[in-house]
């Protein structure tokens, strides 16, 4: 048997491409928006354009990968009292759900958390860093794990 051994990038590129590889097809996780966090202001759990723009990428990624649920994270900062925290915490998730699955992702592959004020992403007086919503995407191995 021969084997024939290329160390040439270009070469091996084109003979890739030349036999139908498409790198495309593999790096699916490139398509994926890196931003997962979304900030907001005080008392607030309304989206901005800047946002609703990304989430959209991040729903057109969901849609290219059915396997793949996300789950939703809502937070606030320590202002007021744990109770409203949590109810606004939860508006904040459910925002960036609604437009999920108006831009055609299925509700069964969302999952919403709302943690109120009860995980800090900064420290607690760093009210701005800590109201916010962030993605976590899971495989269905994943997802049916924690729900197990």
């Amino acid at each position: 048997m021969t084997v024939l051994v290329l160390d040439n990038p270009d070469l091996i590129a084109k003979a890739a491409v030349a036999s139908g590889f498409a790198a495309s097809e593999l790096a699916t996780d490139a398509k994926r928006p890196h931003r997962m966090k979304f900030h907001y202001g005080f008392n607030k759990h309304a989206l901005d354009a800047n946002d609703e723009t990304t989430l959209e990428q991040h729903a057109n990624y969901l849609r290219q990968n059915p396997n793949i649920r996300v789950r939703i994270h809502g937070h606030s900062d320590n202002f007021g009292a744990e109770d409203y925290n949590q109810f606004l915490a939860r508006l904040r998730a459910n925002a960036v759900a609604r437009l999920l699955i108006e831009e055609g992702v299925w509700e069964s592959r969302i999952i919403l958390k709302g943690w109120g004020s009860s995980r800090p992403l900064a420290t607690p007086e760093d009210h701005a860093a800590n109201r916010r919503v962030e993605l976590e995407y899971m495989t269905q191995e994943i997802t049916q794990a924690l729900q197990g």
